[in-house]
């Protein structure tokens, strides 16, 4: 059976280090599914790359929706399981699986209409069209594949199991890198599909990962039941998983209509231009998706231990990713500045997309430091039910602060001066939400403390992670008992305690009851 009470025990540096170390391997992976097939794709030539790049604003709309309910899901599972709630746990992860598969046939009924409307926005060439409609009839048609396959890796990971879900990334990646060239190219006795054909190769990683997902979840003992069993939905799980959900998904869309409008402004400068574009946002993945991946292991880490209500380890968690995230991503920024060339060669850059390019890319880059701290806030706020708070922050640094900036300095100035754009939203951003956050989460705690402190205890104790009570009626000397080192543990933040179930009748009025039987007996 997976333990979930680790995620309260165990020391942070331990603890981020692995489940983020399986995490960010997955994330890797996960962004060979976003540069594979562009890489074969550009062989053929850099009208198909553009074609592949006007079609992935859907691909990633696709994402958002799925990713929006994996991770409103696990959100609730993780804070569920750091108050002791395996019930309210289990019917969480069923009702995410429910909306799993309620989107994935939405997309696979009207995916190819929502396709066809968005791309006859950007292009009239009946060949390029032709080809993008084509890619995404496929990938939103099969979209089950990612939408069942995140919600069981996401759920695994609520529960401290980081290992699976890699290995699941894996057999996806794997599957795609090599299906790719025989599907686009025709190898070994198969048609040339060309960008149809990357298509098939990633719904196929998709669905194989989804296939080993489910396996696995049936083999394994959880502290949850996932399958469906005597469910039915209930508004309360629902509105929990959709208040950390839908701004997920927002937040994710919003890339999506970034990607668009983006290609609107800069295909009055060139289809070229689109086609960097494309290859950039591709590119950033292999920086993003570590940090990404990081905040994914840190993710139960915060739920847990904000629902457990131990400040001191939540705190440190979020000090010691943020940490990690700046320099993985001045990592990247190194690598963008100095190896440009390289980076754009892996897509059979023409001459002027070279020139194009590698403007483009040691420009955004200096954006990268401030984009890990964003990132760092947005899996925190999701993490700890705040999902407004993520919401409004990739509003921020992927849309307000940053198109008005690409449209004026794009106009005015020059193509070069737009790619700047994205380091005036980052930075500003940050800046706007660094001391914010702060305020925001010392009050949260504050009002925990407040809780406890007057008189409204919501938990037993467990000490030393063994369980002294899950709703057991005991004595009200007991509970007194529990009352007081709960309320000293709080304070001192001690890092050996957590709550669990709700002892809902115990309040002032037992405390006043234990004290007159004290004094009654003396």
């Amino acid at each position: 059976m997976l333990n979930s009470t680790k995620l309260g025990t165990t020391s942070i540096p331990k603890l981020l280090a692995t489940m983020s170390a399986p995490a960010m391997l997955s994330m890797l992976v996960q962004s060979l599914y976003n540069i594979v097939d562009s890489i074969f794709v550009a062989q053929i030539g850099e009208t198909q790359l553009t074609a592949v790049s006007l079609a992935y604003p859907i691909q990633m709309l696709v994402f958002a929706f799925a990713i929006g309910i994996a991770i409103g899901t696990s959100s609730l599972i993780s804070r569920r399981l750091g108050e002791g709630k395996l019930a309210e746990a289990s019917r969480a992860a069923q009702t995410g699986l429910f909306f799993a598969l309620i989107s994935s046939a939405f997309f696979a009924v009207f995916g190819y209409g929502i396709s066809l409307g968005f791309l006859m926005l950007f292009t009239s060439d009946a060949a390029m069209l032709d080809m993008s409609v084509s890619y995404l009839a496929i990938v939103t048609s099969v979209s089950v594949g990612v939408f069942v396959e995140l919600f069981c890796s996401r759920t695994m990971q609520s529960m401290g199991n980081m290992i699976i879900p890699m290995i699941s990334q894996l057999i996806g990646a794997i599957t795609n890198i090599i299906l790719d060239p025989i599907m686009i190219f025709g190898l070994i006795g198969f048609p040339a599909l060309g960008v149809m054909g990357a298509a098939i190769a990633t719904v196929s990683g998709q669905v194989l990962s989804m296939i080993f997902m489910l396996i696995m979840v049936s083999v394994k003992k959880f502290d949850i039941q996932i399958f469906f069993k005597k469910f039915r939905l209930k508004f309360s799980t629902v509105k929990e998983i959709f208040r950390v959900g839908l701004p997920t998904m927002f937040q994710n869309a919003i890339s999506s209509f970034l990607l668009t409008i983006m290609n609107a402004i800069l295909i009055a400068f060139s289809q070229t231009a689109v086609a960097v574009y494309g290859v950039y946002y591709k590119l950033n993945s292999f920086v993003f998706m570590p940090c990404f991946g990081l905040n994914q292991g840190a993710l139960p880490i915060y739920g847990y231990n904000y629902g457990a209500g131990n400040k001191k380890r939540f705190s440190k968690t979020v000090r010691l990713t943020l940490s990690v995230a700046i320099f993985l991503n001045c990592v990247g920024l190194l690598v963008f500045c100095l190896a440009p060339v390289q980076l754009l060669k892996l897509f059979s850059a023409s001459a002027n997309m070279m020139v194009i390019g590698v403007s483009a890319l040691r420009i955004i880059c200096f954006s990268f430091p401030a984009a890990a701290v964003s990132i760092t806030f947005v899996a925190m706020y999701m993490a700890i039910g705040k999902g407004a708070h993520a919401f409004i922050i990739t509003l921020l640094r992927q849309f307000v602060l940053v198109l008005p900036f690409a449209v004026l300095l794009g106009q005015f100035v020059s193509l070069d001066a737009l790619w700047a754009s994205f380091a005036i939203g980052e930075y500003a951003t940050a800046i706007i939400y660094i001391p914010l956050t702060v305020v925001i989460v010392n009050k949260m705690f504050a009002e925990k403390m407040k809780y406890v402190e007057d008189g409204f205890l919501t938990s037993p104790i467990v000490i030393n992670s063994t369980i002294m009570g899950d709703e057991i009626p005991l004595p009200k000397e007991e509970k007194q008992k529990n009352f007081d080192s709960f309320s000293s543990a709080v304070k001192n933040n001690s890092d050996s305690y957590r709550t669990v179930e709700v002892f809902s009748d115990f309040k002032e009025s037992d405390q006043n009851n234990i004290a007159d039987k004290n004094t009654s007996g003396k």
